[in-house]
């Protein structure tokens, strides 16, 4: 925790989707990732059954719980390894292995905006296969690393980006769209900025899956303050749709990853010790090999949209 953090402005938000009903209190959790002070309570609206965070940190405030620490800016800076093609194992390995994380559809290269680019890493292998890349981060300290190569990074919130210059074939947001404080808008802006044909893709925890209902406030995906929604597949359909895009495609991703690191949450709740735990909440993050181990597994839960991460493909709605 840094040494003095601040006061943080809380704010009580209704559904997005304008619903009049109200809600029920779904769980009571905290800061797992980066260990930050606060308690915030997730909600389940009874008119669509979306699952907000709430009340949650203001948008001016929401800042504090992203540290130049924070895991997924570190997890994708430019390094010796992502600059470049990647080793022939690891090409072969995603042929083999394909656990849905980043899929795409077969496009030829054009513009694409990356949402929460972080250190740019995505960006940085998009642009060696012939696309022309644009991104957005919220965090200055992390959009200065892809910036430094040249790649044009607007350092804010998708709700204050501007327009762009060009229309774009292809947006994509991997785990982003659970962090926006108004998605409807953000969204909406994503379908103006898309050209007729093209395409959002994004990646979001499935708070549908099992593991969730098992691991409740422990649940490794659940990352309270940051995600401020909670999605499963029927609600972010209705999300995207109010927003003027059409959900295509679900991918649920073949990677057990939330699973291990709830277990380790929970165990660690238990008292066991962190020599043992922390391996278990590492691994989503680190535990390449255990992925390729547990991949079977993972592809059989996936048929049953078990795993807690999907991806999506979806289509801009025609005016």
């Amino acid at each position: 925790m840094p040494p003095s953090f601040p006061e943080i402005e809380l704010e009580d938000v209704p559904c997005p989707l304008g619903c009049a009903a109200g809600d029920d209190v779904v769980l009571i959790g905290h800061d797992r990732l980066q260990g930050l002070p606060g308690k915030f309570g997730v909600v389940r609206c009874r008119g669509c059954a979306l699952m907000r965070t709430n009340p949650r940190p203001a948008p001016s405030s929401i800042g504090a719980y992203y540290l130049p620490e924070y895991g997924p800016y570190l997890g994708t800076r430019i390094t010796s390894e992502t600059d470049g093609p990647r080793p022939l194992w690891r090409r072969m390995a995603r042929q083999v292995f394909p656990f849905n994380a980043e899929r795409l559809p077969p496009l030829k290269p054009g513009r694409m905006l990356e949402v929460g680019c972080a250190s740019g890493a995505f960006m940085h292998r998009m642009a060696a296969r012939g696309w022309e890349v644009e991104g957005i981060e919220f965090s200055p300290e992390a959009a200065a690393y892809p910036r430094r190569l040249g790649y044009p990074v607007h350092s804010g919130s998708l709700e204050t980006a501007p327009s762009p210059a060009a229309p774009y074939d292809l947006v994509v947001a991997w785990m982003t769209l659970e962090h926006l404080h108004d998605p409807v808008l953000g969204l909406r802006k994503l379908r103006g900025w898309t050209r007729s044909g093209g395409w959002l893709v994004a990646s979001v925890p499935n708070a549908g899956a099992l593991e969730f209902r098992v691991f409740k406030d422990a649940w490794y995906a659940l990352h309270l303050p940051n995600h401020l929604y909670h999605f499963t597949p029927k609600t972010l359909g209705r999300l995207l749709g109010r927003a003027g895009w059409r959900l295509d495609r679900i991918f649920h991703q073949r990677m057990l990853g939330n699973l291990v690191g709830s277990l380790g949450y929970r165990l660690r709740d238990r008292g066991c010790p962190l020599r043992l735990t922390q391996p278990l909440i590492d691994f989503p993050e680190k535990g390449r090999v255990g992925h390729l181990a547990l991949f079977p597994v993972a592809g059989l839960l996936g048929l049953f949209g078990q795993t807690g991460r999907m991806t999506i493909w979806a289509r801009p709605i025609d005016d």
